[in-house]
């Protein structure tokens, strides 16, 4: 296995830096934090490299809030310069974990996404007659520092970037050496490749076909239910062994045909529609974004910012005469 390195200077690079910090403050140049960091920008920079040399980042400086939707999440935002280095590192690094990725993970990849695995969940329904839905409890608590730093080490042969990648590791834990802060890009990409080397074992050890993965909610095709079964064993035993992961309850086993609940769609060999949830969420938030306009707390330029990427989730599923009906009961820009 070919491991890369040299990789920490590149991190703490002035121009990755300035690159880092356009991406971190993209769609939001007018937040206190981002003008802050732009009125002192050089010094700014310069103390990012200058802890970088000096192996002391600044770091582990966390927000803590709830979101509900789709679910109750706490989500954890880092500062905005820690969010700066986040950048700089995965600008980096990003190359060498896209490497390790089978095709079908989609989720914090260029080029996938949330769409592709619904059209490429759709594609495994139109030839298998049989799913296997599962996803990881509490996933990113879960996750185990040791286990993703040895995963890390086969991947880096830098130490400078792997004591970074410690560093930044023991500043959030859930319970001792566990856990990844929801919320946070380098979170996001370790936690997607975390579950990697259950893509591996899935695809070079028992060779299944037919398997797509979105973070931790995965699917698993086969055109024999009691192949299902078996390999349901197989993997709770894996993720137990080798990842220190849980399966949730809610395993569903059943025919493609009948439709398979997926990142809040349900998916059928030759559609895809909104589940009932996403429905009620879609015309709850519509009705809520809406009446922030009416009541004067947004600018019609704030309804469209918020309005666009609840419509964009919908435009995955056979919905237009949903959204359309919800538009002429509520909306009062139509």
């Amino acid at each position: 296995m070919k491991r890369t390195g040299n990789l920490y200077s590149l991190i703490m690079d002035q121009e990755n830096l300035r690159t880092a910090f356009r991406k971190a403050a993209k769609g939001k140049s007018h937040h206190p934090e981002v003008v802050a960091f732009r009125e002192d920008f050089d010094a700014n920079i310069e103390r990012i490299r200058r802890q970088l040399i000096a192996h002391t980042p600044d770091i582990g400086h966390y927000r803590f809030f709830q979101v509900r939707e789709p679910k109750l999440r706490k989500i954890c935002a880092a500062s905005f310069p820690e969010r700066v280095l986040h950048h700089a590192i995965m600008n980096v690094c990003e190359p060498v974990l896209e490497s390790y990725a089978v095709f079908d993970s989609y989720a914090c990849r260029k080029g996938k996404g949330a769409r592709k695995a619904l059209a490429r969940a759709s594609d495994y329904a139109k030839n298998y007659s049989w799913y296997l839905k599962l996803d990881i409890r509490k996933y990113f608590d879960s996750i185990d520092h040791a286990i993703i730093m040895n995963m890390l080490e086969k991947r880096f042969k830098d130490h400078e970037l792997l004591h970074l990648f410690h560093q930044l590791f023991v500043t959030y834990h859930t319970q001792t050496c566990k856990g990844l802060p929801i919320g946070n890009l380098i979170s996001q990409h370790l936690a997607n490749f975390y579950l990697g080397l259950l893509d591996h074992w899935i695809k070079e050890v028992h060779r299944i076909k037919g398997y797509v993965r979105y973070m931790d909610d995965f699917l698993v095709f086969s055109n024999q239910k009691m192949i299902l079964k078996t390999i349901l064993e197989h993997i709770r035993q894996f993720l137990a062994e080798e990842l220190a992961l849980e399966l949730k309850d809610n395993i569903q086993l059943n025919r493609s045909s009948h439709g398979i609940p997926f990142l809040g769609f349900r998916v059928f060999p030759d559609k895809i529609l909104l589940l009932r949830q996403s429905r009620e969420r879609f015309s709850r938030k519509f009705r809520y974004y809406e009446n922030r306009y009416l009541s004067g707390e947004w600018s019609e330029r704030e309804l469209v910012r918020h309005t666009e990427p609840l419509i964009e989730f919908t435009r995955a599923a056979n919905s237009a005469g949903f959204r359309r009906n919800v538009f002429e009961r509520f909306g009062v820009l139509s």
